[in-house]
């Protein structure tokens, strides 16, 4: 079903759907594909999926965190689907809308290092004050913990809890020699400078980010 003309979606419509846009409308087609470095056959695919399963052409958080779970089915991924939401949406409105998504995509899939670092600086920075304090940095570790399901393993291989208290141990450990290596100047807070800096220099993490410039997925 096409999207209403005044909905949040119309301005993504406009060659998506040519025959219900009326013809004095700008193509906001050639927009998406100026502001992204994705063709206009790839816009055309993802826009299908996207009104497919969100055909409000808005996805909110419940939702995404509903998507992320079928992701990760054996772990607790809704603090790390939290603080990717907020990533994604990029005008904090409580809303992704197509223009988010493909916008976030066309960095994470397509864009330069710098620009894949400035991202995920971004998701690391919690508050949005332009700096990662060790508790923001500890808040993202034990969310990509529950993420892959380690305190759900331990559960599932003793039957009960008993190595949690030694996950925590390491989680912190973890915290520590991370963020030790991302403050450079050790004053207590990771800058954006910093985070590329310190980033650029590591070759597994350089590697990681180089793996997405094809664009082969997330």
């Amino acid at each position: 079903m096409a999207t209403p003309p005044d909905s949040p979606m119309d301005e993504a419509l406009f060659e998506l759907e040519p025959s219900r846009v009326p013809k004095h409308r700008p193509v906001a087609l050639e927009d998406l594909c100026r502001q992204t470095k994705f063709t206009r056959q790839e816009i055309r695919v993802m826009y299908r999926g996207f009104k497919q399963e969100c055909p409000e052409g808005l996805v909110h958080e419940d939702s995404f965190k509903d998507i992320y779970a079928k992701f990760f089915p054996h772990g607790n991924s809704s603090l790390y689907a939290h603080y990717v939401f907020k990533a994604f949406d990029v005008n904090s409105n409580g809303a992704i809308s197509f223009r988010d998504l493909l916008v976030t995509l066309s960095t994470l899939l397509r864009g330069s290092i710098y620009e894949k670092l400035r991202w995920t600086f971004k998701l690391y920075d919690i508050n949005g004050d332009g700096c990662i304090t060790r508790a923001e940095l500890a808040e993202i570790v034990v969310a990509i913990h529950e993420l892959m399901g380690r305190r759900a393993h331990q559960v599932r291989s003793t039957g009960r809890y008993g190595s949690q208290v030694e996950d925590d141990r390491k989680a912190r450990e973890q915290v520590d020699r991370v963020f030790k290596k991302l403050d450079l100047n050790q004053d207590g807070v990771i800058t954006i400078e910093e985070f590329i800096e310190s980033c650029l220099k590591d070759e597994v993490i350089t590697k990681s980010l180089q793996v997405l410039d094809s664009g082969t997925g997330l």
